[in-house]
Order: C-alpha cells, then sequence, then structure tokens
C-alpha cells in the first residue's frame, strides 16, 4: 500500500508491542529492518517475523540511553545495509506516581531513555541523512505528550520533550528534504508497558486499562497495529508534504 521496497528501516524498541508491529508492518511493506533493542532475544523473535514477509532483518543489542553504543549500532546498520531510509525511535519506558513521590533515579532513567535515545538515534542518523539529502525521521511520542495527567507526569514530561524535539528536527532539516514526525499513541493494549501500567495502576488505586475503554469515543482500546498503520504513511511518500506533526492515535480521547 505505502510500497517501502528497497527502504531500510531502523528502529528502536521493536523487540516486543508496538516496535515489533512497527517492525512486521514496514515489513510488509517492502522496507528492510535493522533492530535495536536491549531485549535481543524478543528482538531476534521480530526479526524472524520480518524474514518471514520476505525482508531482510538484522538485530543489534544496544542501549538508546548510552550515545556510543547508539553510533556503534548505527555505524554497524551502515556498513551491513549500505544505507537508513527511515529512522523509529520507539523505544521507552514509563513511571507511575506523582511528582513528589518520583524518585531522583526514576526521573534520570525515564529522561536517559526516552528523550536521550530520542536526541541519540536522531543526533546519530542525521549526518547520514542530510549527505543523502533525504530521509524520514518518526519519533513515538504519546498523546500525553500534548497534555499533562495525574501520576503520569514524569512520562508526560518526557514526551513532551519529544514533541519539542521533532518539532525542532522538522525544522531544521527541511532544507535537506528530511521529513521529522511523531506518532502519539493513547491507550494501547497487548504491550508489555500497557501490562506494567495496569499493574501499577492498581498499586496506586487508579483505573485499570479495561475501565479506561469506556471513555475512548471509538469503543476500544487501542492496538499496536493501529500505530504502526501510522506510522508506515508517515515513512512512506504519500507523506512527503508533512513535517513537524504529532499525530494522534487514541481513537478520539485527545483530538489536539
Amino acid at each position: 500500500m505505502y510500497n517501502l521496497n528497497g527502504k531500510i528501516a531502523f528502529i528502536t524498541g521493536a523487540a516486543t508491542g508496538i516496535g515489533r508491529a512497527i517492525a512486521t508492518r514496514l515489513a510488509q511493506e517492502g522496507a528492510d529492518i535493522a533492530i535495536m533493542d536491549i531485549n535481543e532475544a524478543e528482538a531476534a523473535k521480530t526479526a524472524a517475523l520480518v524474514r518471514e514477509a520476505g525482508r531482510r532483518a538484522e538485530v543489534l543489542r544496544g542501549d538508546v540511553g548510552d550515545y556510543a553504543q547508539v553510533q556503534k549500532a548505527i555505524g554497524a546498520f551502515l556498513k551491513s545495509f549500505g544505507a537508513i531510509d527511515i529512522a523509529v525511535n520507539n523505544a521507552g519506558i514509563l513511571r507511575i506516581g506523582t511528582i513528589a513521590e518520583t524518585s531522583l533515579e526514576d526521573f534520570r532513567e525515564v529522561f536517559r531513555v526516552n528523550v536521550d535515545g530520542v536526541f541519540h538515534c536522531c543526533k546519530a542518523v542525521v549526518p547520514h541523512m542530510v549527505q543523502r539529502g533525504a530521509g524520514k525521521i518518526i519519533n513515538t511520542a504519546s498523546w500525553l505528550g500534548k497534555v499533562g495527567k495525574a501520576n503520569f507526569g514524569l512520562y508526560a514530561a518526557s514526551k513532551f520533550a519529544v514533541i519539542g524535539l521533532t518539532q525542532t528536527l522538522a525544522m531544521e532539516l527541511a532544507q535537506h528534504r528530511i521529513n521529522v514526525n511523531a506518532v502519539c499513541p493513547g491507550v494501547i493494549v497487548e504491550t508489555g508497558m500497557r501490562d506494567e501500567v495496569d499493574r501499577e495502576s492498581v498499586k496506586h488505586g487508579l483505573p485499570t486499562t479495561k475501565q479506561r475503554e469506556s471513555a475512548v469515543p471509538l469503543g476500544r482500546a487501542g492496538l499496536p497495529d493501529d500505530v504502526a498503520r501510522t506510522v508506515a504513511f508517515l515513512a512512506s511518500d504519500q507523506a512527503d508534504y508533512m513535517t513537524g506533526q504529532a499525530l494522534n492515535v487514541t481513537g478520539g480521547i485527545w483530538l489536539h
């Protein structure tokens, strides 16, 4: 549908959940897939799904919060594949709790992965894209990157930062024909993060995903492939005139 034949996509956090769905969707659209994740065993399973779709896949274990590891991975993928056309910065973590009870360690770790990770991957891949005069960068933000929510403040703050980086990079790279956009998932099930949210929500006396579904105008929680289809569009030529956008994939729970 989106004709990504011959494209190379670099994806972080593709071992499970939304990242796995993105990897398999882009493969179905014709892209070869380079995966960087700390969970090498599950990332290998994602790679197997990509190969089942008839596309090439390679995996490198790496921590996006460590710039040296990001540089090493992207360098290895460029050597192996010859190019990176699409960069999907999807790796992320979440912690629940009020700002007052949030530990300094949790604050630093969430920003290290969610914000530093996006910055590191963009910093490493942008010179290559600039040299080629083309590229698509897609960052996974969140609807909570647009509105704060009690007990999710740390995660929300990190995703606000991701949207800020997305908008800034879009302006800086437009002259090089590089599009930079973000996706903002809402309540997405069938992910490890969602399972963790539900466990922590019970501990904090907060509504679970099942209890929150009734607030979604479209009447259901989202699925990883709902996000992956949007990423496939942004990665394609059909989104060539879009940059600096943060697209909601929320079932209508957030409209701005």
